[in-house]
């Protein structure tokens, strides 16, 4: 994944070291002790912080760079996070193994991948699991503060109740907010979030 160690190749933390302010957010339904999968974590800001409520953290990234710079942080904010490079494409997620399944900003996916990645992680939830999810809508495009060039790769209210239509959805709203995480997300942005918990 050149691509993405090349973007995380400078000094900086590309997309900051606070946690994303949805996933704050959702603090309320977070306890100590759970097992929880911090999705294309990058740098690792958000496994990070996870780590610091008290999760037991599993941070996957495609980029060596990113997880080097990961596992740097985590080591200045003295938490323990396990971290794993691995082609999410690719990966044995498993089954039934996670209690919370963090994905913020995952929206490298096109289409196809982005099926199989959904379906991944509602299998990998436990029962009673939970997912929080944040990614950019269409209207980014006009924004240009962060996120994927390509329209297919965003995400509607409408493309998202159906895709976890079988999940209860405890969350799910579009709304457009100022965002400061690093150079990669700075600016007026076209926001959704979710949070959703599968089935017992």
């Amino acid at each position: 994944m050149s691509i993405w160690n090349e973007r995380y190749s400078g000094e900086d933390y590309h997309f900051g070291t606070e946690p994303n302010a949805f996933l704050v957010t959702q603090k309320h339904l977070l306890k100590p002790g759970m097992s929880c999968l911090a999705v294309a974590d990058g740098e690792g800001r958000n496994g990070v912080w996870l780590a610091g409520q008290g999760l037991d953290v599993l941070s996957v990234d495609s980029s060596s760079v990113a997880l080097d710079k990961a596992r740097k942080l985590a080591q200045e904010r003295g938490v323990k996070v396990r971290f794993e490079q691995a082609d999410l494409a690719a990966w044995a997620w498993g089954d039934s193994r996670f209690d919370v399944v963090v994905a913020i900003f995952i929206q490298f996916a096109p289409p196809g991948l982005r099926e199989q990645m959904f379906a991944h992680i509602k299998r990998c939830l436990k029962p009673g699991g939970l997912l929080l999810l944040q990614g950019y809508t269409p209207r980014q495009l006009e924004y240009r503060t962060g996120g994927p060039s390509q329209a297919e790769n965003l995400y509607t209210e409408p493309m998202l109740r159906d895709a976890f239509a079988d999940m209860d959805i405890l969350h799910l709203r579009e709304h457009d907010g100022i965002i400061n995480e690093g150079a990669g997300h700075n600016g007026m942005s076209a926001l959704i979030d979710l949070a959703a918990r599968r089935k017992v």
